[in-house]
């Protein structure tokens, strides 16, 4: 980032290969609509360019990059009526992130993909600001400081986007029958 910083156009150049995918992943996330992702991670990296001299050195690259991402997606968002996710646009992902956010994945492969496809279905039913958070946190490792951040939220409210949005994927996930399994006694979780 020094080197950006001071001018060098190959290092912002990594910058943006290391944070594409992440970036792009959020905005997904958050639309429902990757081809308009990509569009917006372009424009976040170009309003990251413009922007560099407002980058405070004391905090993390990832957090300004993905504040300024989410932003461009809510922004996005604003100008148009938010997309709703069918069962057959969720259906059609497969590979996609989604599976690496169960708690519990399922042995059987046919079954962890219908897990994912149940789960890009929740995700896609919650508010954008949990969405959001959700994604940072468990896909991107972010502290909920640093969500916090990310959002323009305090950290206690970041906290609260996350809890509440695993109660919401809760709710929908045993909505579409996939309830925690019960114990049986004797055995332990």
């Amino acid at each position: 980032m020094a080197q950006a910083l001071a001018g060098s156009q190959s290092a912002f150049e990594q910058i943006v290969r290391r944070y594409q995918r992440p970036i792009i992943s959020l905005i997904a996330r958050m639309t429902g609509d990757r081809a308009l992702a990509e569009d917006l991670a372009q424009e976040t990296f170009v309003k990251a360019f413009r922007s560099l001299a407002a980058f405070d050195t004391t905090r993390r690259l990832s957090s300004w990059l993905f504040r300024i991402a989410h932003n461009t997606a809510l922004d996005a968002l604003r100008r148009s009526r938010p997309p709703t996710m069918s069962i057959d646009t969720a259906s059609s992902r497969s590979g996609d992130a989604s599976d690496n956010m169960a708690a519990a994945p399922a042995a059987d492969p046919v079954e962890r993909h219908a897990l994912g496809r149940a789960l890009a279905v929740a995700l896609g039913q919650l508010r954008p600001e949990f969405r959001a958070a959700i994604m940072l946190r468990y896909e991107e490792g972010l502290s909920f400081d640093e969500i916090g951040s990310v959002l323009g939220v305090p950290e206690v409210t970041a906290r609260s986007h996350v809890h509440r949005a695993r109660k919401e994927l809760a709710r929908h996930l045993t909505s579409a029958g996939w309830a925690p399994t019960a114990t049986e006694p004797g055995q332990t979780t």
